[in-house]
């Protein structure tokens, strides 16, 4: 753990290199697509938008132009970032609140539980009911929580929650969840692609309205973990040591795994399950910085943006005009990067 003059080196020196990267690769992401429009054309038109900045440009471009950048790629980046975001600060506190670096924000069975909803609406065709266009993030969420409830009255013992009881009840849950998935798949008919689809990771919810599903989470979240990153801390060196140093290590525990699971079931109602960027992120920052949390969540939060709208650009073009799942996307990147790290930097995680 760094002493609090260095962690505010750290963070000094890198949260505005990451968000420069940042920029770039919305910069990037947001100029390449099937239809071919000129980079000046595209910030002109996001200018266009800005309060007082837009008011001093003249819109010369086609109204489909704008349609594209504005109302197709701009949403899309900005819901690959707050997913991306969502999915490495959860995968942070998992790792640190269960003492696991390969803990990842699916170990309770939140995306699973999100998934399952998102099938059911999927095969008995409630888009357009209920809540309309947002039917299908407010059921994966709902879902996702309601599998976090059982999770939590299973792994609950005389008042008291542990660790092992809890991550058993998670793979319990998950794998009563994944039979369930396959009997929805085994009588969705024409409907199996479109829910395998969604449920490799996808996003292809274009719409504005759907950012504002995460953001709130994401906002709430950190507020909340700000406040308790020198337990975090304390929780990475054991319950006893914790304990000591006047923790309320129950407490803090379940307020932790309910902000993560939180941020989990968010991401995935509006993305489908989307693996290796709650693994790796954290886990990548923790190798590189330290096991300090003051330093691993707000790089988390960046890192965890980048890397998503990064693997959305590349799963939306690689094949164009085909998409691929960005799911698959983030497994290629995420899978030969870790494993490199692990061979280049052997280390205690904690």
């Amino acid at each position: 753990m760094t002493g609090p003059n260095q962690h505010r080196k750290k963070l000094i020196i890198w949260i505005p290199i990451l968000l420069i990267v940042l920029f770039f690769s919305v910069l990037f992401s947001v100029s390449v697509g099937s239809a071919e429009i000129d980079v000046i054309t595209v910030w002109l038109v996001i200018c266009s938008k800005l309060p007082w900045i837009g008011e001093g440009i003249d819109p010369s471009w086609k109204d489909s132009t704008e349609t594209i950048i504005w109302n197709i790629r701009m949403p899309r980046i900005v819901l690959g970032m707050l997913v991306g975001s969502a999915l490495a600060t959860a995968g942070a506190i998992y790792q640190g609140v269960l003492r696991n670096p390969l803990a990842d924000p699916f170990i309770l069975g939140v995306s699973s539980g999100s998934a399952l909803g998102a099938a059911l609406v999927f095969l008995f065709g409630w888009h357009t009911l209920l809540l309309g266009k947002l039917t299908l993030p407010v059921v994966a969420f709902v879902s996702g929580l309601f599998t976090l409830f059982i999770v939590y009255v299973l792994a609950r013992i005389n008042h008291r929650l542990q660790m092992e009881t809890l991550i058993l009840a998670g793979v319990v849950v998950q794998a009563f969840i994944s039979s369930m998935l396959s009997l929805t798949l085994a009588l969705a008919e024409e409907k199996m692609q479109t829910i395998m689809y969604w449920m490799m990771g996808s996003l292809t919810l274009t719409d504005w309205s759907y950012n504002g599903i995460v953001l709130p989470f994401i906002i709430v979240s950190l507020i909340i973990v700000t406040f308790l990153m020198r337990e975090l801390n304390m929780l990475g060196l054991g319950e006893e040591a914790a304990y000591h140093t006047g923790v309320s290590v129950q407490k803090v525990r379940l307020v932790l795994l309910i902000v993560a699971s939180l941020l989990t079931g968010a991401a995935v109602s509006v993305s489908g399950t989307i693996g290796f960027v709650g693994l790796i992120i954290p886990h990548m920052i923790r190798l590189i910085f330290g096991s300090d949390y003051r330093v691993i969540l707000p790089l988390s939060v960046i890192g965890g943006a980048i890397f998503l709208v990064g693997a959305d650009m590349i799963a939306r073009t690689i094949l164009e005009p085909r998409e691929l799942p960005i799911g698959i996307i983030t497994a290629f990147l995420g899978a030969p990067f870790f494993g490199y790290l692990l061979r280049k930097k052997k280390t205690n995680y904690f």
